[in-house]
């Protein structure tokens, strides 16, 4: 299979939560029947969102059986396994989302469950705001003793944020997304979320969702107050061509790039690129081919691509795999 390695574009897999919206299809112009799109699964391995191939000899196929076939070749030598290791998904909050916590490495090895650390990287012109963290002063009786009294939304500490903002969300972190928010979010290949308050909003079935306090107690990381907000740093700085390391951790890294002439990108097998089309629109060739990616486009570059090429006048948002 490796002969006929490419760029993969997947069908987009979209949940129709209660808080969603239609700004993920009304922004990038997708052709989609009218109704709820909250999230839109982008880059998924899973089985409650299976990622199609959308594109070339691989179409059809699912990306679990994609890297089945070549995982190296795909996802390069740093990861281990035939999983993807991310998962990488557009998120329309029409309303706010439920106050909730995933756990970390550690506490999923103890309790159960999926780790599962994010970024959240907004892309809507809006400003508006998200919650990550505790407030001081917050300790595990208070904050129980405010989920009694249907006040837990309090507890957390309010961020404000705009458009290019980025917000680290560690695993153990008590957070929900408020109303107006339009986010790229990457995150470990998880969908373990334990649900601390909702708002008093009822389900798709007109049912209040279930929440999952013992659960959610058990995982918070008590001690955590840093800010989660992340400070870009510019690493390349031309006429034609900006490149800023947005965040880098042990699961993921994201770039964004600017440029206005051809950018020539090698890769040297170690990890793959997955790309978003934030603004503009690409044209990404490669040897054997080439693809049109307006805004809105992920795009999956296989690590064992020797180089690809980028060119229009776009911005990229990037994510790899780190050292």
């Amino acid at each position: 299979m490796q002969k006929a390695l490419y760029p993969l574009l997947f069908h987009p897999v979209y949940k129709d939560y209660p808080w969603g919206g239609t700004r993920i299809p009304e922004t990038y112009r997708r052709d989609v029947p009218p109704g709820i799109y909250a999230e839109s699964w982008e880059i998924s391995d899973r089985d409650d969102g299976m990622g199609i191939v959308a594109n070339g000899p691989l179409a059809g196929k699912t990306i679990r059986k994609v890297l089945e076939a070549t995982p190296r070749a795909i996802m390069g030598t740093r990861v281990q396994g035939c999983r993807f290791p991310l998962l990488i998904k557009l998120i329309d909050a029409r309303e706010k989302l439920s106050v909730q916590v995933h756990p970390d490495d550690a506490s999923a090895a103890k309790y159960g469950g999926e780790a599962k650390t994010e970024m959240w990287y907004l892309l809507g012109d809006n400003e508006t705001r998200v919650y990550c963290g505790l407030n001081d002063g917050v300790t595990r009786e208070s904050f129980l003793r405010a989920v009694a009294d249907g006040t837990s939304g309090t507890t957390m500490r309010p961020v404000p944020v705009r458009k290019d903002t980025a917000v680290f969300v560690r695993g153990g972190s008590v957070h929900a997304i408020d109303a107006g928010c339009l986010i790229l979010e990457i995150q470990q290949n998880s969908n373990t979320t334990y649900r601390i308050y909702d708002w008093g909003r009822m389900g798709n079935d007109g049912k209040p969702r279930p929440l999952h306090i013992e659960e959610a107690v058990r995982v918070i990381d008590w001690e955590r107050r840093a800010s989660p907000l992340v400070v870009p740093e510019l690493r390349v700085d031309t006429d034609t061509f900006q490149c800023w390391e947005v965040l880098a951790c042990r699961y993921f890294r994201l770039e964004k790039l600017c440029f206005s002439t051809p950018l020539e990108v090698p890769l040297d097998g170690a990890t793959f690129h997955a790309l978003f089309v934030a603004e503009g629109s690409i044209r990404l060739e490669w040897n054997g081919g080439s693809l049109e990616a307006p805004a809105g486009t992920s795009v999956l570059v296989p690590a064992a691509l020797p180089a690809y090429t980028l060119a229009g006048h776009a911005t990229v948002l990037r994510t790899t795999v780190p050292q």
